[in-house]
């Protein structure tokens, strides 16, 4: 039996045992052991499902050789450290200057590499650690607008999460840039919370707002904004709070997100103005442009939050908009509805469509599922159709895991540890310097594991040899399809690495 299986199944009965017991400390009021039990699961997949030994394609190995660079030079990102070869800036695969993501969980990435060594588990670990933390949080904003039984059905949603776990195992694009993002929002959603519904220290929670609110522009850019619709919906219908405070709040709110995000923006545009120029537009560009074919109908992701949610999640949603529109205590609902629903509308009429975008909604997704299941619980019990509300009570369980087990693939063979990974990490025990490696189908990969410049290309002739003149040590991999008047250079050295993902 694959050793990936012994230990998922293993992984699915730990968690089947800490989720229960968590139902069962809740279930007596012990909330403190039971949201630690739903962190600890929620660490355990994540842990498990980060386990893979190489780094992956779409976007992880280009956020690692970034964030690895950024231990030499932390205020300048680059993709190709040493450009040997003439390159376009405008080619976010392939340039020098790196700005297609903020530096924030880059930042944190190189830390840790710092830290823990040039490995895929050390990039990993801080998005683990963060992805880990947000499900306390949507357990603090449950909490603090409704009560401790709903908090904890949401935070187990988040814990078992399929997708949000895939994120931070670098599976899926976007990965640790993305789990980053959904952190720092709704740390700061919750401090924004925190500064409507406490009578003290208002301005201090603001300006905490205000300050995550930086740190999550510093990680995804324009879509941080979601922040402050939130938390003025909130602020506006909150009984307690004064309206005559209500713009000054706002202004230390923005002041405070700009004076945090702005520094970086205004320095990177003075350094590298042309890469900045191009990173700004391409900020824009999914809007009225398809990047790199993600395309879809205008209901993409309408029709996507059935599957990333499950079936039933059209229910809560219309059960919401009902609530927000009549509910006297609508500060409870409007926030999260809107937490929704903006992200979804905005990303919607954009041409470029990603999986993963909707889950900046996640957290409040969770919270209404929550809410939904505790009122229909209620309201089935004196009900004639009391089979059908149970069983789409349990359907909006059982779905979120089953979605869990579908992406975390626990019963699955996997190889975590391709032969390719393999072959780069042993190249790397050389210990070659001044090297450049040729016709590498994991370039990326290779300047992350080793300290060489790699291209998936062979370049000319004249070009080889000016490289050997100039002491350049010049490996060209060979997967059979390698010029003769190539293999006759003096000087060069033809290896050979496994292509693809064996």
């Amino acid at each position: 039996m694959n050793d990936n299986l012994i230990v998922g199944i293993l992984v699915v009965l730990l968690c089947a045992i800490g989720y229960f017991y968590s139902w069962k400390f809740q279930q007596q009021d012990n909330f403190k052991i039971a949201v630690f039990l739903l962190l600890l699961c929620g660490l355990i997949l994540r842990i498990y499902t980060s386990f893979d030994f190489f780094l992956h394609v779409w976007d992880e190995r280009y956020h690692s050789l970034v964030a690895k660079n950024l231990i030499q030079h932390p205020l300048k990102p680059t993709l190709y450290n040493n450009p040997i070869l003439p390159y376009n800036y405008k080619n976010w695969t392939g340039n020098n200057v790196w700005l297609a993501k903020p530096p924030v969980p880059l930042w944190s990435m190189a830390l840790s590499i710092y830290l823990f060594g040039q490995n895929e588990i050390a990039v990993r670990f801080p998005s683990l650690i963060v992805s880990t933390l947000a499900i306390l949080l949507t357990f603090r904003i449950a909490q603090t607008l409704f009560n401790n039984k709903i908090a904890w059905l949401a935070a187990l949603l988040h814990s078992l999460h399929g997708m949000l776990i895939e994120l931070a195992a670098g599976r899926i694009s976007s990965d640790h840039a993305e789990t980053f993002f959904i952190f720092w929002v709704e740390l700061a959603v919750w401090l924004g919370i925190l500064a409507v519904t406490k009578k003290e220290k208002q301005i201090l929670f603001l300006s905490l707002c205000g300050v995550f609110t930086g740190m999550a522009f510093l990680s995804k850019m324009l879509p941080a904004f979601i922040v402050l619709p939130v938390w003025l919906s909130l602020a506006f219908f909150y009984k307690k709070n004064t309206r005559q405070k209500f713009f000054i709040q706002f202004i230390v709110l923005v002041v405070v997100s700009l004076s945090v995000s702005l520094p970086w923006f205004i320095y990177i545009f003075l350094e590298f103005p042309e890469e900045t120029k191009d990173m700004l537009g391409s900020q824009i560009s999914p809007l009225n442009t398809v990047i790199q074919n993600h395309k879809g109908p205008f209901w993409f992701y309408l029709n996507n939050i059935r599957i990333v949610f499950g079936e039933i999640i059209y229910i809560p949603l219309i059960w919401v908009i009902y609530k927000a529109y009549k509910n006297s205590t609508r500060f409870q609902y409007l926030p999260l509805l809107l937490w929704i629903m903006i992200p979804l509308l905005t990303f919607s009429f954009a041409e470029t469509k990603r999986h993963t975008y909707l889950l900046i909604a996640a957290p409040a997704i969770f919270t209404i599922t929550s809410v939904f299941w505790y009122w229909l619980s209620e309201y089935k019990k004196n009900h004639r159709y009391n089979w059908f509300f149970t069983l789409i009570l349990f359907l909006i369980i059982a779905l979120p895991v089953r979605y869990s087990i579908e992406r975390v693939k626990p019963f699955e063979k996997i190889n975590r540890r391709p032969q390719w990974a393999v072959d780069l990490k042993k190249l790397n025990e050389e210990k070659i310097t001044n090297g450049v490696l040729f016709n590498c189908e994991h370039a990326i990969e290779a300047m992350f594991y080793t300290n060489l410049t790699a291209y998936p290309n062979i370049p000319d002739k004249n070009t080889l040899i000016h490289l050997i003149a100039q002491g350049y040590t010049v490996l060209i991999n060979d997967n059979g399809s390698i010029p003769n008047n190539i293999k006759e250079i003096k000087g060069l050295r033809i290896i050979n690495l496994t292509a693809g993902n064996s």
